[in-house]
């Protein structure tokens, strides 16, 4: 190990103080490395996520990370141009970083905001080639953007970002991804960087499995015998077919099924569910001081993605569920690395609509039984803490960039 510590340098459009789930996981990586030995330089914008007309300072400082702010204009990340207009700055801002020879990283990492933020490479493996290049895939695009149907897969534009793309994969040491579905995706660009899989751990991590609060249990659930909850972001990538079935299934027996949402799809799962008649119940979405009681109400909690978006990304909610010990019940493809995460591990169900009885009377005695109840809630809480807690993705982290930085050059 050198007498001074390797330099990292953390590219992503938000980092603290943002609360945007990924700015947090990126943060924390920052703050997690700075404890394992390495300097860390984070670049990110000057414009906060939600209140985007109060910049911040260009120079600042969190838990041993060094921040530096890149100026962008004040367009709204919420429309279509402002979103692809921020993108293509903060992507050449970021490469003109590489002509700073104030900076002199050993390792970059790169994340997935703005979208097709990984070009930086092209420019950073020309100017600096002695700099090893991480990528850390949050999501994919333009694959998730052809999912969402905004771009055809044979159009023009989605055939040019392909290319793009796969020229910049091409460029990196180390891509990491979240799922071996997502990697399945990557491996189609045909790069020859070393891969490896860490997912963003859950935000609260309890060191024992969450008891159940009876009175927001009450709230939500009412008498139910068996509590299902969706909790978080419901989009265009979430699937809600199924869910209604199940929650018809369960009905005879005391199950319930309840959302706790808000995105862009909620409106249409509404309409869904009214002219279904499904037996699924709406309650506000929880505040952050009230996050661990709504998430410790349910005995299992939901996770939905539509089977086109499979590998694109992969739920956050997963890690979330188990880290306060609940088993998941999965909505979609069995190729998604959480339906194979699921298997592997017995920390859930995936739902099948040809077996929906069968699984509904499985859930339902499942509920009858305190004993079986509690002994899975502290085996999924011990798998979180074993296979996907901070402590373990830093660990991972750490070792990674240190072989990448010190384990031998790549030609």
């Amino acid at each position: 190990m050198p007498n001074s510590p390797a330099t990292a340098l953390v590219l992503y459009h938000y980092l603290y103080p943002d609360d945007v789930v990924s700015a947090i996981h990126v943060s924390e990586l920052c703050a997690g490395l700075v404890k394992r030995g390495w300097r860390v330089v984070g670049c990110a914008s000057n414009r906060p996520c939600r209140e985007e007309r109060q910049p911040y300072a260009p120079r600042s400082a969190w838990n041993g990370v060094e921040f530096r702010r890149i100026w962008r204009p004040g367009l709204r990340q919420a429309s279509g141009f402002g979103r692809l207009a921020n993108a293509v700055w903060m992507i050449g801002a970021w490469s003109l970083l590489a002509l700073d020879r104030r900076l002199q990283p050993d390792v970059l990492i790169v994340g997935t905001d703005p979208i097709l933020s990984p070009l930086v490479s092209l420019v950073w493996k020309l100017l600096r080639p002695r700099v090893r290049l991480v990528n850390w895939c949050f999501d994919l695009y333009p694959e998730a953007a052809i999912a969402d149907g905004v771009l055809r897969k044979d159009a023009l534009p989605a055939r040019l970002f392909t290319h793009w793309m796969r020229c910049a994969y091409r460029r990196f040491d180390l891509i990491v991804d979240i799922g071996s579905c997502m990697r399945e995706r990557l491996g189609k660009y045909g790069s020859a960087a070393v891969a490896d899989t860490i997912v963003p751990w859950a935000l609260v991590e309890p060191d024992q499995p969450s008891p159940i609060p009876a009175v927001e249990r009450r709230e939500i659930f009412g008498d139910a015998k068996l509590g299902l909850l969706y909790s978080g972001s419901f989009g265009r990538a979430h699937e809600w077919r199924g869910i209604l079935e199940i929650a018809k299934a369960l009905r005879p027996s005391g199950g319930r099924v309840v959302f706790s949402a808000r995105g862009n799809a909620v409106a249409r799962l509404r309409e869904e569910v009214n002219q279904s008649g499904a037996p699924v119940d709406f309650v506000e979405f929880a505040t952050a001081d009230g996050l661990n009681s709504r998430l410790s109400a349910a005995d299992i909690h939901v996770v939905s993605l539509r089977e086109e978006w499979t590998g694109t990304v992969v739920p956050s909610k997963f890690f979330g569920a188990l880290a306060i010990g609940r088993p998941v019940l999965f909505v979609g493809s069995a190729k998604s690395a959480i339906a194979k995460w699921i298997g592997q591990m017995g920390v859930g169900w995936v739902l099948d609509l040809e077996r929906l009885e069968s699984l509904a009377a499985e859930l339902s005695r499942w509920a009858q039984s305190p004993e079986a109840k509690a002994r899975l809630f502290r085996h999924c809480h011990a798998v979180y803490r074993r296979e996907f807690s901070q402590r373990c993705a830093l660990d991972h982290w750490d070792r990674a960039l240190r072989a990448l930085v010190f384990g031998g050059s790549r030609g």
